[in-house]
């Protein structure tokens, strides 16, 4: 498998010092967080993301993904949602990125089944532009939508190989899902995997790898069973999280972490 970390970690750093990281502790990736606050974003013009896209590959490191914000399964029209990721593939496209994240953000006021249908139906016309360009669309465990039974609903709609899923594995656990059920769940569909760590379900702030209560050994495990040979990437929340440690100096030893549990794993 494949490491990256996620720029959520390090937010507004200067993407030369987020590739000297990346370099120095041995991450073959990054997850970018396609937001206004960051140095990459879809306002970008053609001439800047040429010089991001070049900047990656003299570092010799990958884009693994683009971290919108998009939310499919949010009440409203659909059109603004879709322009929104189309910008997304756009951007994703025009630095070599395979994947474009969005969320689900189904709310309150709608039904289950109403949730499920706006964003397959949604997803299923960005689909068509997403092949157009080559990138796919992964659908996180998130809010909404937090495990994989939850997911599959709307993957399974859509039915288009153009939109996968995004595991995150502190949202399953979080729904009561076993890292076993998940994958069972996501397998047919899973574009890479967000690892992260906290301290409990009432204290998310961000750990270093391996010091919380995530499931991650359970997690590798069942992917290595499987066979599975994607993207493990970090998340680490400091953008929501002031107070938590610096992820520059945790990187070294969660890269080590990541390492043992693929090599336990094997």
């Amino acid at each position: 498998m494949k490491l990256a970390f996620s720029t959520l970690g390090v937010p507004g750093l200067p993407l030369p010092d987020v590739l000297r990281l990346a370099t120095t502790y041995g991450y073959h990736g990054v997850e970018l967080r396609a937001h206004p606050e960051e140095p990459v974003h879809p306002g970008l013009d053609l001439s800047r993301r040429t010089d991001v896209a070049a900047e990656f590959k003299a570092a010799g490191v990958e884009v693994l993904g683009l971290a919108g914000y998009a939310r499919v399964a949010a009440p409203g029209p659909d059109e603004p949602v879709i322009e929104e990721v189309r910008r997304l593939l756009d951007l994703a496209r025009d630095l070599g990125a395979p994947y474009v994240r969005v969320f689900p953000g189904g709310g309150t006021e709608q039904s289950r089944e109403e949730a499920d249908a706006t964003a397959a139906r949604r997803l299923g016309t960005a689909a068509e532009y997403a092949t157009d360009v080559g990138v796919r669309i992964l659908l996180e465990t998130h809010d909404s939508h937090r495990t994989g039974a939850d997911a599959i609903r709307v993957l399974g709609l859509v039915g288009h190989r153009q939109v996968g899923s995004l595991w995150d594995v502190m949202h399953t656990w979080l729904g009561g899902e076993q890292p076993s059920q998940t994958y069972a769940a996501l397998s047919p569909y899973l574009g890479y995997v967000q690892v992260k760590d906290i301290a409990s379900a009432e204290d998310k702030t961000p750990l270093a790898l391996g010091t919380g209560v995530l499931p991650l050994t359970e997690c590798v495990d069942v992917l290595c069973r499987n066979g599975w040979d994607g993207w493990l990437c970090w998340e680490y929340e400091k953008r929501w999280y002031e107070a938590a440690a610096p992820l520059p100096e945790l990187l070294g030893a969660g890269r080590d972490h990541l390492a043992r549990l693929l090599n336990e794993s094997a």
